[in-house]
């Protein structure tokens, strides 16, 4: 019988557990987490990228849905009407892709800015503007960047973290 993957809804904050739980049972488990940095150097610096989901590969035919749906920490398998619905492989892989790009990008663009320093905004209706770092938005892939406007005054303007670049000297 074929491997399907399918979406699984986990209690709320119990993402962790019930990953570890599903990997100590040898399911395949596909749980994408991102790196953030907090405003609270005490929180989580790795956090759910679907908060409240993550996704197994299963035969439901062999193994039977029920396993999934008494597990500790989980609310079931995604279904519609009554069905569990299976998520493409393609999609597995766009969603691999996304995260490993936005955690590179926060990895790389992000390092060494500093509140204060002088960006260049790359895309988007401000592309070519030059702007000020402000900061990361927590939990995000975001940044807020002071924008000079023509009366002097500084904007605050939220963007992707991959649309800007530190300014060359």
């Amino acid at each position: 019988m074929p491997l399907n993957w399918y979406a699984i809804n986990s209690h709320p904050n119990k993402e962790e557990i019930l990953w570890r739980h599903l990997l100590s049972q040898g399911i395949e488990v596909f749980y994408p987490r991102l790196r953030v940095t907090p405003v609270n150097p005490r929180s989580r610096k790795i956090r759910p990228y679907f908060p409240g989901y993550m996704f197994v590969r299963s035969d439901l035919e062999t193994t039977g849905r029920s396993i999934f749906q008494w597990m500790p920490y989980t609310k079931g398998l995604v279904s519609a009407g009554g069905e569990p619905v299976s998520v493409p492989d393609e999609l597995i892989s766009a969603i691999r892709a996304r995260v490993e790009h936005v955690d590179a990008i926060g990895a790389k663009k992000l390092d060494g800015l500093t509140t204060g320093d002088a960006v260049v905004i790359e895309n988007g209706p401000f592309e070519g503007y030059e702007a000020i770092f402000d900061l990361r938005i927590s939990g995000s892939e975001r940044v807020r960047v002071l924008l000079k406007m023509l009366n002097a005054r500084q904007v605050p303007l939220e963007l992707r973290a991959g649309s800007i670049r530190k300014k060359s000297t």
